[in-house]
């Protein structure tokens, strides 16, 4: 790579120095917007990984995956026009010559220039700040140190989070995770002065506590010395502190040396002094995200950090973008705790007035900040229940649609959508209005993952989401739940009838509650409804006529008439013999043979008769059907784990055979597919499965909702180092609740994204049995693995069964003349004879040929 860069006459050079998450902003709305390709960027990274989601960092544990946390499209892959460079840093820019010097040595020429250096965090200035065991809560590598050294203490050691703010109850959560216990010390009289005030601080100081915090608040930490054991603090009333490690959380300094050394402007508390427009002192370089002071102003939060990028890459197409001001507003969960603030929280405005609600019983607090004529919203704190929230931030500086009490009285007034105005902001992070959700909406927007998809608004941290279907349901929207026109009812209300009426017919159930005769959507939803809630063999009577082709025939139809057959291999173990008979098996029938991406093989080609025939040999050798054709659980897959892998951890193929014969057969709402990982190396692609186990030195990992298809999903984490019994327990409850309440054909994916609450909804009902149902869907689980039966064996026993698979009914001994192969070539492929596809509805029901990944 040439080291010196220099811009050509017909295209221009942007060089961005940093590359967070608002530097990655930056050049994705500059290349989303620069269809004419002028300017070419270069990115100097000082970090080696590309950017990540440093909000979520408090993610990162438990789950040790970093790859998690990276923004999507961070490394511009098939973009030439953008150049990535990490692990160099800018470390001095030549005005005159306008070039920038990197940490390597390489001069790098450019057009304009876009500091996005970000922040620090501030360490006072203690004595003993420095030792080792005395950390900053920032980057990836900042944790993984935490993490290493609370290992090594033991679980059960003291940490200490010195700063009681945001992000330093996000790290004291860190170390509570490890297995530590947390102490925080606060200077202030209250965790998070600058979100809430004293009773919101009190009630707050009461729910963490009560978490396992132990909090010292009006204090500050005087020495911190290195003893026997590890680490002392002596605070300023003189108390003393033993933990084995520090972590420093009291709070962030813009980084302006680079700006400072050029001679640009700075502020006198720090940050490059920009106008409006993001433009430095220099007319050839703009600063943008914490770094920049804005007409004097930093900013801390991403949201506004956005906003300046997005300005910047404006202006460098021509535009005139201006800097509009800044929503502080935030709302969060901090160890399981609701806590927003929004707008004058803490009343300055002149002649405000403050209407609270503080229910120390029931451990929540509420605050509304108005003006002097009790008529305008100014703004508000929210602590413990924050779920008026999406629905008070778009009022401040409005006027109020109800008393003020009344909005945050539990029996007041309930706000609407229709009480805000269309230039009301709705999305913080992103910037989206009320009036542009409408638009949205009103060009065919009719869901929230779509609205999503048009506006960004509910992509970041989730808040407005409640307010997106409010503003589905304003706009006339129509929100059936019924499954189709012969049933008023969703799918999870079906499964709730069938489950408490024991109806155990589609007739039955068609006859009491819906009408008309059926169609492809409500029988086969009934049929799998019906496998759900019993371990009745699904071509059992009445049922039989309700499956999909796929089902009906318990093989995958294939594009010429013939089926595939797919036999299990619990965790992708097979056993020589059992290799040999699918060898013989292939051979006899004259199969294409082809290993799965979910480790086991595939047999194409059985015409419907061969069927029976090809199990008897299989079920002989000791496998039975994989259910490769039924909305189940297809495969878990593995690594080889600590049994051969030098890097295993836990043993990945035991549990992943016990999870397959646990799960094995199992109906639900879409197909289900699971991994187990030995390690975070994460050989078994455990984050792409709807079920996903990876291995830790302390336990397992627990991932939920990872799909591929169209629109891919990883998986996130949903309960960490757990040991086998409770990780079997959280997935039993998981796989169950998905099944009751999903809609027809919706992944594990969408359905968590569209639970009121989302991962901490599904977190709270899972592992803490917030709905008291936890023994209820254990329950249901033991019954399917009690009572599960292999349906090819039960087939194979059931003559009435097997009159099923024939080619022509009334000429059973008859093959199919129109089926036929061309194996000329290095692989045996269907010839259709000049004939059509089958049809994606054929023979019984309707199905879609299925494939394993």
């Amino acid at each position: 790579m040439n080291p010196s860069v220099e811009p050509t006459t017909q295209r221009k050079t942007v060089v961005v120095v940093g590359h967070g998450m608002v530097g990655h902003r930056f050049v994705e709305a500059l290349r989303s917007r620069d269809e004419a390709g002028k300017w070419q960027v270069i990115v100097l990274s000082e970090e080696s990984r590309a950017a990540y989601d440093r909000v979520g960092l408090s993610a990162y544990v438990g789950a040790w995956d970093a790859s998690a946390l990276a923004l999507p499209g961070n490394e511009y892959a098939g973009d030439d026009l953008v150049e990535l460079r990490l692990g160099q840093r800018g470390v001095s820019i030549d005005r005159a010559a306008r070039k920038v010097v990197t940490s390597d040595g390489a001069a790098i020429a450019y057009d304009a220039l876009v500091l996005a250096t970000g922040s620090y965090a501030f360490v006072p200035p203690v004595p003993g700040h420095d030792l080792p065991g005395c950390f900053v809560y920032r980057t990836i590598d900042d944790l993984d140190g935490i993490r290493a050294t609370a290992e090594a203490a033991g679980p059960g050691a003291h940490g200490v989070v010195v700063g009681g703010g945001l992000l330093g109850l996000e790290a004291a959560n860190a170390l509570r995770l490890l297995g530590m216990t947390p102490h925080v010390v606060e200077y202030n009289d209250r965790l998070m002065p600058a979100q809430v005030d004293a009773g919101g601080g009190a009630i707050l100081e009461r729910l963490v506590t009560d978490l396992g915090l132990n909090v010292h608040t009006g204090v500050g930490t005087s020495s911190i010395e290195t003893t026997a054991e590890g680490l002392t603090l002596t605070l300023s009333d003189e108390s003393r502190i033993d933990a084995s490690l520090v972590v420093f959380s009291a709070g962030i300094r813009p980084r302006d040396e680079v700006a400072r050394e050029a001679g640009l402007e700075v502020g006198p508390r720090g940050g490059i002094i920009t106008d409006l427009g993001l433009q430095t002192s220099d007319e050839n370089i703009w600063a943008i995200g914490e770094c920049a002071a804005v007409e004097g102003v930093c900013y801390g939060l991403v949201a506004p950090g956005y906003t300046t990028a997005e300005i910047v890459a404006d202006r460098l197409l021509g535009g005139a973008g201006e800097f509009p001001g800044a929503d502080m507003s935030t709302k969060l969960k901090l160890l399981g705790v609701d806590v927003a603030s929004f707008g004058d929280a803490h009343g300055v405005t002149e002649g405000a007035l403050s209407v609270v609600l503080h229910d120390a019983a029931a451990g929540t607090y509420a605050k509304l900040v108005v003006s002097d004529d009790a008529k305008t919203l100014l703004g508000g704190i929210l602590v413990g229940d924050a779920t008026a929230y999406s629905a008070l931030r778009p009022l401040v500086g409005r006027p109020l649609p109800a008393e003020p009490a009344a909005l945050i009285s539990p029996a007041g007034a309930e706000l609407g959508a229709d009480s805000l105005p269309d230039d009301a902001q709705i999305c913080s992070c992103n910037n989206v209005s009320k009036g542009a959700i409408c638009g949205a909406i009103g060009e065919g927007a009719c869901d929230v993952p779509a609205i999503k998809s048009c506006t960004s608004a509910g992509t970041s941290c989730g808040g407005c989401v409640p307010m997106l279907k409010k503003l589905l349901e304003q706009s006339g929207v129509e929100m059936s739940k019924a499954l189709c026109e012969h049933f008023e009812q969703s799918r999870a209300e079906l499964f709730q009838i069938v489950q408490v009426t024991g109806i155990r017919t589609f007739s039955g159930l068609l006859a009491k509650y819906g009408k008309g005769s059926g169609c492809d959507i409500c029988k086969p939803t009934v049929a799998s409804i019906l496998a759900s809630t019993s371990s009745d063999h699904i071509l059992d009577g009445e049922q039989a006529a309700l499956q999909d082709t796929n089902d009906h025939f318990l093989a995958n139809l294939q594009k010429n008439g013939t089926y595939s057959v797919v036999p299990r291999m619990p965790g992708g173990e097979v056993t020589a013999e059992q290799l040999i008979t699918i060898g013989e098996v292939a051979k006899e029938f004259g199969l294409y043979v082809k290993v799965t991406g979910g480790q086991r093989i595939d047999l194409f080609g059985a015409r419907v008769e061969q069927l029976p025939l090809i199990w008897k040999r299989l079920v002989d050798a000791g496998m039975e059907s994989g259910h490769a054709y039924g909305k189940s659980l297809r495969t878990v897959k593995s690594c080889v784990g600590s049994t051969w892998c030098r890097y295993g951890q836990q043993d990945s193929v035991g549990m992943a055979v016990l999870l397959e014969k646990r799960y094995r057969g199992l109906r639900s709402p879409h197909k289900l597919k699971l991994a187990v990982s030995g390690c975070a190396r994460e050989c078994a692609e455990a984050r792409g499965k709807d079920v996903g186990v990876i291995a830790t030195e302390n336990g397992w990992n627990l991932y939920v909702g990872g799909n591929g298809g169209l629109t891919p999903k990883h998986a996130v984490l949903l309960a960490g180092e757990l040991d086998d019994e409770t990780l079997i327990k959280y997935i039993d409850r998981y796989l169950m609740f998905y099944i009751r309440t999903a809609d027809r054909l919706q992944r594990t994916a969408p359905w968590q994204e569209a639970l009121e609450g989302g991962l901490d909804y599904l977190k709270a009902v899972v592992c803490e049995d917030s709905l008291g149902i936890a023994d209820e869907l254990e329950a249901a689980m033991a019954k399917h693995v009690d009572g599960y039966r292999d349906e090819w064996a039960a087939v194979l026993d059931d003559e009435e069964k097997l009159s099923r698979f024939v080619s022509f009914v009334n000429a059973p001994e008859q093959s199919d003349p129109t089926i036929s192969f061309d194996d000329s070539g290095e692989r045996k492929v269907p010839v259709l004879l000049g004939l059509p596809e089958i049809p994606v509805t054929a023979g019984v029901g309707s199905t879609t040929a299925t494939h394993e990944k």
